[in-house]
């Protein structure tokens, strides 16, 4: 079973807690603080396995999560880090964040390169990290960094030189049976292929190359009509294309109406993939009505080729055509994520942030947040430290201008204090 679309969900690990632990030892006086730090979240990484053809295998299995950094102990033990989760993705597959965004996280187009899309919570320190000339006990340490969790949609777009796009029944499986050692099904009906297949077309002179025939194209691809972007999915990684029409027009469709279609299908669905360099092989020229269709394509067109694939007629010349036009094209092409790396990217946060509504004060801000995470309030000591950071990071300085009294609640986060001075 052919299977290209997928959505998955991953979690990175979250770090290990910090330890608040003290050397007591016998004949060692003052041993001081030896809390170790957490151990390091797992990391979320995809790598492109060239043993992959289909996503299949995440039609049983959808969630994947990384280890959890091990907590600090005692006597400076650092606690050990998570193991990372690999996940094994086909060679073209996309990486996309699931929901309105659809932002492209990473392009596995390289194969065996591992990309880590999601880095695992940073470990805790410990109390060990925290003392200083005034504070020699510090009875508290950092918690770990938490988890990350993200929904994914993987979206297989096949790597191909060569695309033979065309209606159904234009005679693609036909082509690329002839032309290489692929083996689809063929039949005298339409939709006989559901599914791409990939063929290696190869030269006695100049460069191997893959050819793609993707399933045929109707009216509305577009905007999903039909296998709609099923088909234009495998399409966007083919360097060129080629046209594949009925010149015979036994499907009683004009070969000039079937190229303009295609040439509307494509541009509607990209505009990149429309300026792709193309060639038009006009297929089934042994049957009647199909030279004088030639003669009008070729009135009104450039690189129209002759062909039938039913008697291998002029197949050689077609793909020495296409050879050289690869020549001139650009190798895979790839989709460069929106976020070069996910898991950095983060909006600039302002160390505090003082907000004044109808019932208090409000206080937040990036480093209020870490200094609760590794302050312990239930203690004199600790409270006694909040004190001193609210009062020199300028926290009580911007309160007050904003016109905070004695009596006036002031929230910090989930925490609701009243001030006095």
């Amino acid at each position: 079973m052919f299977v290209d679309y997928t959505t998955i969900t991953v979690k990175s690990g979250s770090g290990g807690n910090g330890c608040v632990s003290f050397r007591r030892e016998k004949y060692v006086p003052n041993g001081g603080p030896d809390g170790g730090d957490g151990g390091k979240g797992g990391d979320v990484i995809f790598v492109a396995d060239t043993g992959l053809a289909t996503l299949l295998d995440f039609r049983y299995k959808r969630i994947f999560a990384a280890e959890t950094g091990v907590d600090g102990q005692g006597k400076r033990k650092s606690g050990k880090s998570g193991a990372d989760v690999v996940i094994r993705v086909p060679v073209g597959t996309i990486i996309r964040e699931a929901g309105q965004s659809g932002r492209i996280l990473a392009d596995m187009s390289t194969p065996n390169e591992p990309k880590i899309l999601i880095k695992g919570g940073r470990g805790g320190r410990g109390n060990q990290h925290f003392a200083t000339a005034v504070r020699q006990a510090p009875r508290y340490a950092e918690p770990g960094k938490p988890s990350k969790e993200l929904k994914l949609v993987l979206e297989l777009k096949l790597i191909a030189d060569v695309g033979l796009v065309g209606l159904p029944n234009a005679g693609k499986s036909t082509l690329l049976s002839v032309a290489t050692n692929a083996k689809p099904k063929i039949a005298d009906y339409h939709f006989t292929t559901l599914t791409p297949n990939l063929g290696v077309v190869r030269r006695n002179f100049g460069r191997d190359f893959v050819v793609a025939d993707i399933p045929g194209l109707i009216e509305g691809a577009s905007r999903g009509a039909g296998l709609g972007h099923d088909f234009l999915r495998h399409v966007e990684r083919t360097r060129m294309l080629v046209y594949v029409v009925d010149a015979a027009g036994i499907e009683e469709v004009d070969p000039l109406d079937a190229i303009s279609l295609l040439d509307s299908e494509l541009k509607a669905y990209s505009e990149k993939l429309a300026e792709r360099p193309r060639v038009i092989a006009a297929n089934k020229t042994d049957l009647t009505g199909a030279d004088e269709n030639i003669l009008r394509m070729r009135e009104q067109l450039e690189d129209v080729y002759a062909i039938s694939a039913a008697t291998n007629s002029g197949i050689n010349e077609l793909f020495d055509a296409v050879s050289a036009k690869l020549e001139e094209c650009p190798e895979v092409v790839i989709f460069e994520p929106d976020l070069e790396e996910y898991s950095e990217v983060e909006p600039e946060q302002k160390p505090f942030t003082v907000v004044k509504t109808d019932k208090a004060f409000e206080v937040t801000g990036a480093g209020i947040d870490r200094m609760l995470g590794y302050t312990n309030l239930d203690t004199e000591a600790g409270f006694a430290f909040f004190q001193r950071y609210m009062r020199d990071r300028g926290v009580i300085a911007r309160l007050k201008e904003l016109g905070m009294t004695d009596g006036d609640t002031v929230r910090v986060f989930d925490l609701e204090f009243e001030y006095y001075e």
